[in-house]
C-alpha cells in the first residue's frame, strides 16, 4: 500500500527579488520538499489582485438583491462554480495542503496587504467556513473545528525590529499579539492549528554570516516541524465561552489579555 505523501503549501508576500526573505524562501521551499510536496504562491510575482470586489461574485453578483450580504454572495458563487480563476487555483492548493507555510516581512506591526487580500479573496464562505453547528456543543465550527480540522499553520516573519521590542515587554507590543488576528482569528477560526511563530528579527541589519544562520535555523526547523506540537488554544465547543462567547469568568478571572485564550 502506497502511502500518500503529505502536501504543503507555501504562501511567500514579499516585493523585493533579490532579498533576504527571498533567500529564506528559496531554502525553505528545497528543505520542506524534503517530507512534502511543496507548491508555492508568490503573490507579488503572481501579480496577485488583494482586492476583493463585485468581480469575485461572477454572475452571482449581478443577481443579487440590493443590500444582500456579501460573504453569502460568496459563498454562493463558490458553489456555482464562480469565483475568479485565480482564487479557485488558490483555493485548490489549500485545499490539498496538509501544512501551510505563511511568509511576510512585519509592516505597520501585521502583515502587509496582499496577505490580507489573499485571506479575503481565498478564504470565502463555503470553501473555508460555513454554516455547520456542532450539534453536541451547539456552537458554530469555528475556533479549533470546522473545514481546517487536521491541517497546520506556520507563519515565518521577518522583523526589523529587535528581539525586545517584540518581545513580552516590548514598546512595539509581543509578535505573538501582534499576529495573534491571523494565528487565532484567522487559521484557529478555521480549525487549522497554528505552530509557534518563526520570528527573525533585525532582518534589516543581518550581515553574511547572520543571513546564514538565520536560512540554517529556518532549514533545521523544518526538519524536525512534524514533531512539534501546536499553539494550545483553547476550542470553542469545550464549554469554556459560555454563555456569548466570552471566556467563562471562572477560567483566570481578573484577566484580560490574549493570553487567556490559551490552555496552561
Amino acid at each position: 500500500m502506497t502511502t500518500r505523501k503529505q502536501k504543503a503549501l507555501w504562501v511567500y508576500a514579499n516585493p523585493s527579488n533579490p532579498s533576504f526573505n527571498q533567500q529564506i524562501f528559496e531554502a525553505g521551499v528545497v528543505a520542506l520538499g524534503d517530507g512534502y510536496d511543496v507548491e508555492t504562491s508568490d503573490l507579488y510575482a503572481m501579480d496577485f489582485d488583494a482586492r476583493l470586489s463585485s468581480r469575485d461574485l461572477g454572475t452571482v453578483g449581478e443577481q443579487a438583491e440590493p443590500g444582500s450580504s456579501f460573504v453569502e454572495l460568496t459563498g454562493d458563487a463558490f458553489a456555482a462554480g464562480q469565483l475568479p480563476e485565480e482564487v479557485q487555483r488558490e483555493q485548490a492548493k489549500l485545499a490539498e495542503a496538509d501544512l501551510l507555510v505563511l511568509q511576510f516581512p512585519l509592516w505597520w506591526y501585521g502583515a502587509p496587504a496582499m496577505v490580507k487580500g489573499w485571506f479575503d479573496r481565498v478564504l470565502t464562505n463555503g470553501f473555508a467556513f460555513g454554516d455547520d453547528i456542532d450539534g453536541d456543543a451547539g456552537v458554530p465550527r469555528r475556533y479549533g473545528d470546522g473545514k481546517f480540522v487536521g491541517r497546520r499553520a506556520l507563519i515565518v516573519v521577518t522583523a526589523g525590529e529587535d528581539a525586545a521590542s517584540i518581545g513580552p515587554r516590548g514598546i512595539s507590543g509581543d509578535i505573538d499579539s501582534l499576529l495573534f488576528p491571523i494565528t487565532h482569528g484567522t487559521f484557529w477560526y478555521l480549525g487549522m492549528s497554528s505552530l509557534p511563530l518563526h520570528v527573525i528579527t533585525d532582518a534589516d541589519g543581518l550581515g553574511a554570516e547572520d543571513v546564514e544562520h538565520e536560512i540554517n535555523r529556518l532549514v533545521e526547523r523544518l526538519k524536525d516541524i512534524d514533531s512539534e506540537s501546536p499553539v494550545p488554544f483553547r476550542k470553542l465547543n469545550e464549554g469554556q465561552y459560555r454563555p456569548g462567547r466570552a471566556l467563562n469568568p471562572e477560567i483566570l478571572p481578573g484577566r484580560t489579555d490574549l493570553g487567556i485564550h490559551l490552555h496552561a
